[in-house]
């Protein structure tokens, strides 16, 4: 990786439930999202929003956002879980989709109309457009699920994804272990992102027989990777929370070591890091030390 490489550096989420619940990040006095995001982006100079994965982005809260960060902050936004193939509450959608539903709907909308599919990208990235014509919108995260498959139909529907969300970058992330597996797959699914003008998102996370390797690679000049610990004990439980799920602190050797292979790729303009271990304050701890690694090639534990 070049020396000149831009190293943005956050965690997903700065409105986590276990980080503003506590005061080992956030002062006390601190009790506005205002406030909250102000701070955060005095120390950090890129997030990950979570939110947008669960409910549809308004353009009124990315104009808020915009006015609240400093120039040269970038935000990272989780496509809305119906683009990605995910179940999705029918409560959680628009007034604008809900009426598309016919009266019947089942409250759990597992397999929308390409019609109603087509108004929800429609809708969110035009929500997302005060932070693109602010210059604050980093990459457009689609973490797919994984029932998602290496098949035709899903490739067809990646395929799409530059049309459906155009001038925007779009990380891909796999949970579906055949898109990178074996090792030739996965420099055909590398090709086939490069091909299509999307940015493949490396990962760290536990390993499995049914979880993507941590492949850390680029399928262009820009890299995203996602560090979600390496909790394996939890990573399949169910009837859990997102924040035990991803509860696991690094050691700085861990984060020197993954600054490592984040080096090792090369022609690489613009980096993001990304933190998802959301416990408490071990997302921003392990941003914070990243940061100073990434900065400072010379520390090692």
């Amino acid at each position: 990786m070049a020396q000149n490489t831009q190293f943005l550096v956050g965690t997903a989420s700065w409105t986590d439930p276990t980080l503003v619940n506590n005061d080992l990040f956030y002062p006390p006095s601190l009790t506005s999202p205002e406030a909250r995001l102000r701070f955060y982006a005095e120390r950090f100079n890129t997030v990950e929003v979570d939110s947008t994965y669960y409910g549809m982005l308004s353009e009124r809260t990315a104009r808020a956002w915009v006015e609240r960060t400093p120039d040269d902050f970038t935000f990272n936004l989780k496509a809305f879980a119906l683009l990605t193939q995910h179940p999705t509450e029918v409560s959680r959608l628009p007034p604008a989709l809900r009426r598309m539903l016919p009266a019947d709907a089942p409250a759990r909308l597992s397999r929308p109309s390409a019609q109603l599919r087509h108004q929800a990208f429609e809708m969110f990235r035009a929500a997302a457009q005060p932070l693109v014509e602010g210059g604050k919108l980093g990459m457009m995260l689609f973490q797919f699920p994984p029932y998602f498959v290496c098949n035709q139909a899903n490739a067809d529907y990646l395929a799409e994804l530059p049309q459906l969300m155009p001038a925007i970058d779009l990380a891909i992330e796999f949970r579906h272990p055949s898109w990178l597996t074996p090792a030739e797959q996965a420099q055909q699914t590398l090709q086939f992102l490069r091909q299509h003008g999307l940015y493949y998102t490396s990962t760290d996370a536990p390993s499995g027989p049914s979880i993507s390797p941590s492949l850390v690679a680029a399928s262009g000049n820009q890299i995203y990777m996602r560090f979600h610990g390496r909790n394996a004990q939890s990573w399949f439980k169910k009837g859990i929370t997102p924040a035990q799920r991803f509860r696991y602190l690094y050691s700085e050797q861990e984060l020197a070591q993954a600054a490592d292979k984040l080096r090792a790729v090369g022609g690489i303009a613009r980096a993001f890091v990304i933190f998802n271990n959301c416990y408490a304050n071990y997302g921003v701890m392990n941003a914070a030390t990243m940061k100073e690694i990434l900065a400072h090639p010379q520390l090692r534990q």
